[in-house]
């Protein structure tokens, strides 16, 4: 299925209605000078010394069309260029095996082509990034004034949740990975969108839980149910992601977090990132959208393909994945009114555990300030402009990411 519309169908589907508690930052210790320019420094307010975003889609266009993320591309959001243009130290790196790979298995080989990819297309771009597996490695690689790429996988490794699998992948330099296959439920976690198979978790849930623990991996909880999201922070030994997405107290629907999820992923020392998107920050847009006709069409299943390359095909008729939709422009967001998303979340679990997730060339729709990566700094400014003092700034834009990471992976 086209990626924006099962995006938007998500989106359009309303619902009925501890010991990690303290989590002072000691990150500033991690950065010493950095290259960055101050902006609008005459406020006081200096644009932070290191941004990292949680969720930026790569290697879906480099695999299927045969591209070079160091090219500056004419299209979509993503590229190095941009990149460092938007002023981005570090990323979540994050592949993406979508749903038409599910239904004949074809999530395994599809990871570890995007996997290796990646890998490939980092080292072939070194002079500009680098692979970071822990915290210290973003700050060294940060120093060399290039961009630190933190491994995420969005979808299925594996329907069945292989260990053996997971090890490999741990081998290969993967740090964080989302539980869920993407929307759908699988054999050990309920998706947002997915059937009820497990009321959340299941025991082989909580073995992949631990697993990641005991490796060092960031459990990314973004896209599954909320009863899920809660008994995996309640498990997890370690503090959790929800990577991008919204706040259901803002948009109420199944993919968005909802407030005793939130609190949950909080209270264990999580970190909950926003989604530059319309559909899960703006109800303005929202209750537009939704008043359409046919507003609530069903979310179609993925295609039974009987190949990879067949699967490979359907992925490739939308790329790149990005909205083209044309929001007139008493509905369109801006920056300013994206914050107010942000400010939700400050107020319901603390600016300690708020952080960005844009879904860069992942089929939303940007506030109209921005056009791709290169917009970053639109976000400082929004956030200087609400009045947010450097330090809550400094952990919104970077500094709550290399805070969970350090934890997750170096245990300190």
């Amino acid at each position: 299925m086209n990626r924006r519309k099962l995006i938007k169908n998500l989106a359009l589907m309303p619902l009925a209605g501890n010991a990690f508690t303290k989590t002072a930052l000691s990150n500033v210790d991690l950065l010493e000078k950095s290259s960055i320019t101050s902006l609008h420094e005459s406020s006081g307010i200096h644009y932070p010394k290191f941004v990292m975003d949680g969720h930026i889609h790569v290697m879906s266009r480099q695999l299927l069309e045969g591209l070079d993320i160091g090219q500056r591309y004419s299209d979509g959001m993503v590229d190095l260029p941009r990149i460092k243009d938007g002023k981005i130290n570090a990323m979540f790196f994050s592949v993406y095996t979508p749903e038409v790979y599910y239904p004949r298995h074809f999530e395994v080989k599809n990871t570890f082509r995007v996997i290796e990819l990646a890998l490939e297309q980092i080292q072939k771009n070194s002079d500009i990034i680098e692979l970071a597996t822990n915290a210290t490695e973003i700050v060294d690689i940060n120093k060399r004034n290039k961009i630190a790429a933190f491994l995420d996988l969005e979808g299925s490794y594996d329907m069945e949740g292989d260990l053996y699998l997971l090890r490999a992948l741990y081998r290969l330099g993967l740090r964080s990975m989302q539980l869920t296959a993407h929307n759908e439920s699988n054999s050990f976690i309920d998706a947002c969108s997915g059937e009820r198979l497990w009321n959340g978790i299941n025991n082989k849930g909580r073995e992949i839980i631990a697993e990641m623990n005991d490796l060092g991996m960031v459990i990314n909880v973004a896209h599954a149910s909320s009863e899920a999201i809660v008994q995996i922070a309640e498990a997890s030994r370690q503090p959790v992601a929800y990577t991008h997405g919204g706040f259901r107290g803002m948009i109420d629907i199944k993919r968005n977090i909802s407030d005793e999820a939130a609190k949950a992923v909080a209270s264990r020392g999580g970190v909950i990132a926003l989604q530059f998107g319309h559909y899960f920050n703006y109800p303005k847009y929202y209750n537009w959208e939704t008043s359409k006709p046919n507003a609530l069409a069903l979310i179609e299943k993925p295609k039974d393909v009987k190949s990879i390359e067949e699967a490979d095909k359907e992925v490739a008729k939308d790329l790149p994945f990005v909205s083209h939709q044309v929001i007139p422009e008493e509905y369109k967001m801006s920056v300013h009114d994206f914050v107010e998303a942000i400010d939700y979340g400050v107020q319901l679990v603390g600016e300690d555990h708020v952080a960005l997730g844009s879904d860069f060339d992942g089929g939303l729709s940007l506030p109209k300030e921005m056009k791709d990566a290169s917009d970053y700094p639109q976000m400082f400014i929004a956030l200087k402009d609400k009045g947010y003092s450097q330090s809550r700034i400094d952990k919104i834009m970077g500094l709550n990411w290399l805070r969970l990471i350090k934890k997750v992976t170096e245990g300190k």
